[in-house]
């Protein structure tokens, strides 16, 4: 896996935030087994509920174009204000445990950067230790 790679696919994805009401861009990269790469980014609304997080705009979007359970290795987040610098943005825990629905938390990576060089990489499981499961 081209972690680097992964991490400037964030980025680009970050461009695309719509984030009027944080002032917060955030870009998610979701990394298939089968080297596919799906993009997401925040999506505010004035209805805070109503706001989608990058990583599961990208996991939605994964789905909605055919994959499912056991398809994903990795994700790589990418955020910061929006003209500004990049800061440590790890997933919130309600995009932790979709990430779960559909990966192994034992061997899915998530990774964050605030160089797009240097990153900081976990499992999911590190991330989620207790995550909810059927």
């Amino acid at each position: 896996m081209d972690r680097k790679r992964l991490l400037a696919e964030a980025a680009k994805a970050r461009e695309n935030s719509y984030c009027p009401h944080s002032g917060f861009a955030v870009g998610a990269a979701l990394l298939c087994k089968d080297g596919a790469i799906y993009r997401g980014c925040n999506v505010e609304n004035a209805s805070y509920g109503v706001t989608n997080c990058a990583e599961r705009t990208a996991l939605f979007s994964a789905v909605a174009n055919g994959r499912g359970r056991g398809d994903f290795a990795a994700i790589a987040v990418v955020g910061g204000p929006k003209d500004g610098e990049l800061v440590p943005c790890p997933p919130c825990g309600v995009c932790r445990q979709a990430l779960a629905e559909f990966a192994d938390a034992e061997t899915f990576l998530v990774l964050w950067s605030t160089d797009g060089n240097s990153y900081e990489e976990h499992t999911l499981a590190e991330l989620l230790p207790y995550g909810f499961s059927l």
